[in-house]
């Protein structure tokens, strides 16, 4: 139903009608966002080529013959602009150096609503660390199943590859995170740890500025 209703969008978009247009992108804005941002691990980046995303869409609407839905379409360009993008920052300096930030907007975040905020920032720092580590291939196809929640099938629509190729990516993309989350979570527990050994000695000794005060 949804398909129909987007080629039915689709249509009426290519054809002039805005209304139809801003259907569309309040549909898919969000999980444009949210992917791009996954893959970019930075929200002006993310917002940087969610909108481009869209400008390309709808200026090849015209293009667009409905072999496959309008969303795994969205996804197929996505994956290009993020591509680009991301060159681009790689010669200007590696993405990955810039700290993260708290989303300005829940609606961008991907979390549990009984986070803390502190939280939330400490599990997309391990996770945007660790995607890092991949390559744009494996990042990409794991991104597209675990998070955007695409089936093999579509997935293998997006990136224009084989099924088998899908499979293969998500297993090696799955076998090098594995330890890699778990190097990155011991180390934030043992940090963790020390602080909260300095905040208590500090507590129980009094410091100079963080201790208890004398009255």
């Amino acid at each position: 139903m949804d398909r129909d209703q987007d080629h039915a969008l689709v249509e009426a978009a290519a054809a002039g009608d805005a209304a139809a247009a801003e259907v569309l992108i309040g549909r898919y804005q969000i999980r444009m966002f949210n992917f791009a941002r996954t893959l970019t691990a930075n929200d002006a980046d993310a917002e940087d080529v969610a909108q481009e995303t869209f400008l390309r869409a709808f200026r090849g609407l015209g293009r667009f013959r409905g072999e496959s839905s309008f969303k795994n379409w969205l996804y197929r360009i996505a994956t290009n602009v993020a591509r680009s993008h991301l060159g681009k920052r790689v010669r200007q300096g590696s993405v990955w150096d810039r700290r993260l930030e708290a989303d300005d907007a829940a609606e961008h975040a991907l979390i549990d609503q009984t986070e803390t905020a502190e939280d939330s920032v400490i599990r997309r720092d391990l996770l945007d660390r660790s995607l890092s580590a991949l390559t744009d291939d494996l990042r990409t196809v794991l991104v597209l199943h675990d998070v955007e929640g695409l089936e093999y099938r579509e997935i293998a629509e997006v990136l224009s590859v084989p099924i088998g190729t899908v499979m293969s990516r998500i297993f090696r993309a799955r076998r090098r995170l594995r330890p890699l989350l778990t190097d990155l979570l011991r180390r934030a527990e043992t940090t963790d740890s020390t602080e909260n050994v300095k905040r208590q000695s500090a507590e129980t000794f009094g410091h100079p500025t963080l201790g208890k005060v004398a009255l």
